[in-house]
C-alpha cells in the first residue's frame, strides 16, 4: 500500500494522532471507492487521493456487484459461512446478502474472490482502523473520483439569527433619584448590536443518509387511495394495494367522470382524480433520510421532465461549518443502465449520461424540494452528511439495519460447477462469501 500526504498531514499520521480520542478511528467522512476494472481501491479525503491498494473482486460466475454501499458491520475475525470457512480477517460488511471488504493472503491484482473484495494484510488492517460503521465504499466498474459540487439544492446546515430584544434579561428595579426625594423606576435598557449573534443549531449525531429516488407503483397507488377518499369515493386506508374497495372506488370516480370503468390506478387516472380535487400534479418523486440504519423521513417531492434519468449520483458533505452555515459538497455519478422494462415502467425515454461533467447538476435541476422539507433536513446535517439519487430506489439490499444501498450492477449467479465438490455447512439466517 501507499499514502499520499493530505492538508499537510499522512493518513497514518492522522490515524495515529485520532487513536486515543476516537478509539482507533478517524473522525471525518473518508470516501472509500473501489474501481473494477484497475481493480485498485482509493481513499479519498474529499478530492485528495490519500491512499491506494491494489484489489482482488469477484471473478467469472461470482461476480462483485457495482453500486453505492456503507459498512453495516465489521468484525476482525470472520470466516466464511459458505466455502469451507475460509478465513476473512478484518471484515467489513457491505451487504447482508454477503458482499464485504476483508484481508486476504491471495490478491493478484485480478479477479479472484467468490464476491467480496479482497485486500492486502497490511491495508486491509489499516483500513479497519479507519473506518466505522456506516462509512460508504463506493463500487464501480470504471474508475470515477469524487468532485466538487457547489448547487442551491444541496442541504446545509441551519443557521438561526433571533430578533435582538430591545430590553435586556434585567429586572425592573427601583432607584432612588435626586428629584424632588421620589422613588421611580428605571428599566434597564441594553443597546442592540449592529450585526446579530446567530444561535446555531449544532448537532453531534450520526451523520444522515439522504436518498432522492421516483415514487414506485406501491406509492402512486398510496396517493390515488388518499385522493379518491378525499373526494368522497372511499378506497380504504391509503395501504398501496389494489384490493377491492380500492377497485370499487376507482369504478364510483371513473362512472361519475364519464370515463372507461375499468378500475385500473394508471398515471393518467391519478393526474384526472388530483385536477378534480384542485391539487395540481401529482408528486413523482420522493426523498427520504436514515439515520445509524433507521428511517426518519419519507416526503413526497416533484421531478421535473421526469421523462429524462435522473441517473445515479452520489454526494457527501466535508467541512460542514454550523456557525457559517456552510458545508462542501463532493461527488460522483456513477454508470447505471435502466433494463428497458424499468424505464418504460416509471415513464422514461431518455437514459443518463453518467460522464457528462454537469450531470449531477443538472440532476439537482430538476429537483423541487419543499422549503419546509429542506429546513427540516437542514436542521440535521451535520459532517459526513450523505445524498444519493437514483431512478430505481430503494431495492432488495436496502432494509432493516442498513443505509440506502444502490446496486447499479447485480451479482451474477454462480456457476453450479464451482460448486460441485464443496463441503456443505450449515447455513445461517446471514452468509458471506470471499
Amino acid at each position: 500500500m501507499k499514502f499520499r500526504l493530505a492538508t499537510g498531514m499522512s493518513v497514518l499520521g492522522l490515524m495515529l494522532s485520532c487513536t486515543t480520542v476516537l478509539g482507533g478511528t478517524l473522525e471525518g467522512p473518508l470516501q472509500i471507492m473501489v474501481s473494477k476494472d484497475l481493480q485498485e481501491l482509493k481513499i479519498y479525503d474529499g478530492g485528495v487521493v490519500v491512499a491506494t491498494s491494489r484489489v482482488s473482486t469477484g471473478k467469472a460466475g461470482h461476480s462483485t456487484p457495482t453500486g453505492i454501499f456503507s459498512i453495516l458491520e465489521k468484525k476482525r475475525t470472520h470466516f466464511s459461512n459458505i466455502y469451507d470457512s475460509a478465513p476473512m480477517p478484518f471484515m467489513q460488511r457491505l451487504t447482508w446478502s454477503g458482499i464485504a471488504l476483508h484481508a486476504s493472503n491471495s490478491v493478484p491484482s485480478f479477479p479472484a474472490s467468490h464476491g467480496c473484495v479482497r485486500l492486502p494484510n497490511d491495508f486491509a488492517k489499516t483500513l479497519f482502523s479507519l473506518t466505522r460503521r456506516g462509512g460508504h465504499v463506493l463500487i464501480t466498474d470504471r474508475e470515477t473520483a469524487p468532485q466538487p459540487i457547489a448547487h442551491a439544492a444541496l442541504f446545509r446546515p441551519s443557521v438561526v439569527v433571533p430578533d435582538t430584544p430591545l430590553l435586556s434579561d434585567a429586572d425592573l428595579r427601583p432607584a432612588l433619584i435626586e428629584a424632588g426625594g421620589r422613588s421611580v423606576e428605571v428599566a434597564m435598557t441594553d443597546p442592540k448590536p449592529s450585526i446579530a449573534e446567530p444561535i446555531i443549531q449544532k448537532t453531534e449525531q450520526d451523520p444522515i443518509r439522504i436518498l432522492v429516488t421516483r415514487r414506485g407503483e406501491r406509492e402512486l397507488l398510496m396517493d390515488l387511495q388518499a385522493a379518491l377518499t378525499a373526494l368522497g369515493y372511499d378506497a380504504g386506508t391509503p395501504d398501496g394495494r389494489h384490493g377491492r374497495q380500492t377497485v370499487s372506488a376507482i369504478r364510483a370516480f371513473q362512472l361519475a367522470e364519464g370515463l372507461k370503468e375499468d378500475g385500473m390506478a394508471t398515471p393518467d387516472l391519478l393526474a384526472a382524480v388530483y385536477a378534480k380535487a384542485g391539487k395540481g400534479t401529482p408528486p413523482n418523486g420522493r426523498i427520504l433520510v436514515r439515520q445509524k440504519f433507521k428511517p426518519l423521513i419519507e416526503e413526497p417531492i416533484t421531478i421535473r421532465d421526469a421523462e429524462i434519468a435522473l441517473g445515479t449520483h452520489f454526494l457527501i458533505a466535508r467541512d460542514v461549518d454550523a456557525d457559517k452555515g456552510t458545508a462542501e459538497w463532493y461527488g460522483v455519478s456513477m454508470d447505471n443502465q435502466l433494463p428497458k422494462a424499468t424505464m418504460k415502467r416509471l415513464g422514461i425515454t431518455t437514459e443518463a449520461d453518467a460522464s457528462a461533467p454537469d450531470a449531477t447538476a443538472k440532476t439537482l435541476d430538476r429537483l423541487d424540494i419543499p422549503e419546509e422539507m429542506r429546513m427540516r433536513i437542514s436542521g440535521l446535517m451535520s459532517e459526513g452528511a450523505s445524498l444519493s439519487i437514483s431512478d430505481t430506489g430503494l431495492g432488495p439490499e436496502t432494509g432493516d439495519g442498513t443505509d440506502f444501498i444502490t446496486v447499479t450492477r447485480k451479482v451474477q449467479k454462480a456457476d453450479a460447477s464451482v460448486m460441485q465438490g464443496k463441503k456443505k455447512k450449515k447455513r445461517s439466517s446471514i452468509t458471506l462469501v470471499n
